[in-house]
């Protein structure tokens, strides 16, 4: 019989003893008992989890049928927690846990054990697999998924209406005893709200609960387990209830009547004032629309209604005057946008208020009677005519003095006058109509007080009077051929009248006198034609006839007028088709060809080249020499004809010479223009030194240089220095005598032949002035 291993288990409710096979024992009667011959079957055991004794806690005992109690027999341990959970005594078989063991950790370990031989190292047992359980305790409290919840409901809901379903979960075993089994109850939030023990639903408890009285509500949840018995563990959760709005208020104003004031002034569609009904609803059930039921202003003011603040904005819907109304009485009635049918037992949704409204005076300016002027007046009507007349008023109960001026921005021509006290319009000119037929001007009436001004349209219509005459209605290229016949039409003509008569235009065509050539026949309809009276028109003999008509117009009073009808003579083919009326036809009827034409025009040309050519050459002609005798170059004065260029002009000389005088180039000359003279003057070149001009130049400097009058910027000083050293001293008049009789003018004669001239002009003025 094979050798079996007996497992002894050691639990905590006490030990478990088995019989070992080959071993009798006896029972209370004292019989000897025999274990029947079949194998040990065992696969699971038992531990309590949370152990809190001291030392390790004692699992059971492993024992096999080959252990003879030798000492040779080992016990080996292996599979889920061997040897860090579980350890087994090797040679007595006991086995331990090491450490206090949790199930919600691990619930279970799968192990194996066998028995080894200590000496041999084989097994004397096939290694038996068992599982050891974790027996559950209540040591976990139940816990909900949130902290904390948050949940609405309406408010005047009935008793039951459900709010919110909170939930909490247990870490213990649900199959062992109560410890996972939960009760709900609530611990704050009555008498408003229940829970349902079971399932966690919250509820409402009280019916017609008001939002505007409470509207948040803080409701605390306890979840329990051991089924809500003593001893057990619970956990909590706080619910956040809002009661949700209900259209269930109507709007009501806080005062039963307004009172509002207005200027007269104030525009069409201007705010008056605002009034405001209450609604202790929120959002779209606060929603109100103000409307006017009746009242005396309900034609001349208007209410709306402003979405955001949810007030009745009054506004003016007519031009108001104080004169003539001065106090408006509206009842105005507000109303809920959306109301909820459930609760029309609680209105009606709708006040009344009643709006008093006071217009107040302003000061107005004038008014005209009307909107608009229309006169009329004749064309070439004389300077001074009156046109028409303008009125206005001031509305206000003080009546001031108005005055009445034309607008010149309409009338640049300045055509109209207006009488500043009547507003009596009149012509400044002569109108015509035909220039033209309106005239639009704005007359404005003044306050003489308060300067307070109106303006007013006038329309001025130019009315006809006959004083056009009728003409051609355009230019007529007429012509007769020479081989017409007597009787023959040859153009058809018509008139045009700038007039505009009432009963329209009626034009008469005759001819100013008899003619022999030509005749007029007046349609009658405006229209005339022009037939000849004769044939055979030659065109060497006359290539073209002026022929006089005379239009007449059937107005009042009659204009007429004389038009000119040219006739040219052509030549036209036998079925009267012009073929030319140019005068080269009648050149070449005379003989000529086009090569004598051309022979001719060619002559023409030449001739006027020539002219042309002469023309040109005797402006090339050299002009005389403003010098006539070489003999003496120096006393001849070059001429240049030439404006200087001021102080731009740095052409005309040599800006490093005034900068530095030694550098000076006598034989230099202007550089801008060609001097007249042949042989140009040559001066002496000045001394060199040039001391008197720097020592001048100096001692000007160092004085503005010590000015304390002095501006604090560069500035331009001018002196005039003449030098010294010359032999004519100085030509200046200032220090010459007062008298030009004073004068000795000898001394220009021994100067030299450079000033002969000069002596020679001023001695021989004075030889005449002695004469």
């Amino acid at each position: 019989m094979p050798v079996r291993l007996t497992w002894l288990l050691g639990l905590f409710l006490g030990a478990l003893i088995r019989p070992v096979p080959g071993i009798s024992t006896s029972d209370r009667d004292g019989r000897t008992l025999h274990r029947t011959k079949r194998g040990w079957m065992w696969n699971s055991f038992f531990l309590l989890e949370e152990w809190t004794g001291t030392g390790k806690q004692y699992v059971g005992k492993l024992h096999s049928d080959m252990d003879t109690e030798d000492g040779n027999v080992k016990y080996v341990l292996m599979g889920d927690g061997a040897g860090t959970v579980f350890e087994i005594d090797e040679n007595s078989g006991d086995i331990h846990a090491t450490r206090r063991l949790d199930r919600e950790e691990k619930a279970l370990y799968t192990l194996s054990a066998k028995a080894v031989n200590k000496t041999s190292g084989l097994d004397l047992e096939k290694a038996s697999e068992f599982i050891i359980k974790i027996h559950d305790i209540n040591d976990n409290e139940p816990k909900f998924a949130k902290d904390t919840y948050v949940a609405s409901v309406s408010e005047m809901s009935n008793v039951g209406a459900f709010v919110i379903r909170v939930t909490a979960t247990d870490a213990d075993d649900e199959a062992y005893g109560n410890s996972a089994k939960l009760v709900y109850s609530i611990l704050q939030g009555q008498p408003y709200f229940s829970v349902e023990p079971e399932t966690g639903v919250i509820r409402t408890a009280l019916p017609n609960m008001i939002r505007e009285n409470r509207e948040h509500y803080q409701v605390v949840i306890q979840a329990k387990d051991m089924a809500g018995q003593m001893g057990g563990l619970s956990g909590t959760t706080t619910v956040n209830i809002t009661l949700q709005d209900v259209n269930n208020s109507p709007p009501r104003f806080p005062h039963s009547t307004y009172h509002l004031s207005t200027p007269e002034s104030a525009g069409i569609g201007s705010s008056v004032g605002r009034i405001k009904a209450y609604d202790a609803d929120v959002g779209e059930n606060a929603e109100m629309w103000y409307s006017i039921l009746d009242g005396d202003g309900q034609d001349m003011f208007n209410i709306i209604t402003d979405s955001t603040s949810q007030e009745g904005v009054i506004t003016v819907k007519k031009q108001l005057d104080y004169e003539s109304k001065r106090l408006y009485s509206l009842r105005v009635q507000v109303t809920n946008t959306h109301i909820d049918r459930r609760f029309e037992q609680l209105g009606p949704f709708s006040d009344t208020a009643i709006v008093r409204i006071t217009v107040t005076d302003v000061d107005e300016p004038p008014v005209f009677s009307r909107t608009l002027y229309i006169f009329e007046v004749d064309e070439d009507t004389p300077a001074g005519s009156s046109v028409g007349t303008v009125s206005a008023r001031d509305p206000d109960t003080i009546n001031h003095l108005v005055k009445y001026t034309i607008d010149r921005h309409t009338d640049l021509e300045r055509l109209f006058n207006i009488d500043s006290n009547n507003g009596t319009i009149s012509t400044l000119q002569g109108l015509d109509r035909e220039t033209s037929k309106w005239h639009n001007i704005s007359v404005l009436a003044t306050e003489l007080s308060t300067a307070l001004q109106t303006r007013v349209p006038v329309f001025i219509k130019v009315r006809d009077v006959n004083d056009n005459a009728p003409e051609f209605a355009m230019y007529y290229e007429t012509f007769v051929c020479e081989n017409v016949k007597a009787g023959q039409l040859i153009q058809t003509i018509s008139a045009v009248d700038t007039d505009e008569p009432l009963v329209g235009h009626k034009f008469v065509f005759s001819l100013s006198s008899i003619n022999p050539n030509f005749t007029i026949f007046d349609n009658e309809d405006n229209t005339a034609r022009i037939l000849t009276r004769r044939g055979g028109f030659n065109r060497r003999e006359m290539n073209s006839y002026l022929l006089p008509v005379v239009i007449s117009d059937n107005d009042y009073p009659i204009q007429s007028s004389t038009s000119t009808l040219t006739v040219r003579v052509c030549a036209c083919d036998s079925r009267g088709n012009v073929q030319t009326c140019s005068t080269e036809a009648l050149l070449l009827s005379a003989g000529l060809s086009t090569g004598a034409l051309v022979a001719i025009l060619l002559c023409i040309l030449i001739l006027l080249m020539i002219v042309v050519l002469f023309a040109a050459l005797r402006r090339q002609k050299k002009k005389e020499p403003l010098i006539i005798s070489k003999e003496d170059v120096r006393d001849n004065v070059v001429s240049y004809n030439d404006e200087g260029g001021g102080e731009e002009d740095t052409q005309a000389f040599d800006i490093g010479t005034l900068r530095n005088p030694e550098v000076i180039d006598t034989n230099k000359l202007r550089r801008d223009i060609m001097p007249e003279m042949l042989f140009p003057f040559r001066r002496s070149s000045p001394l060199k030194d040039n001391t008197d001009v720097r020592d001048f130049i100096n001692g000007r400097l160092q004085e503005n240089d010590s000015d304390p009058t002095a501006p604090p910027y560069d500035s331009l000083a001018t002196y005039a220095y003449e030098g010294n050293g010359s032999l004519a001293e100085s030509l200046s008049s200032l220090e010459s005598a007062a008298t030009e009789g004073d004068q000795e003018f000898e001394y220009l004669s021994h100067w030299g032949p450079q000033f002969k001239k000069l002596a020679d002009m001023y001695i021989g003025q004075e030889s005449q002035r002695e004469t």
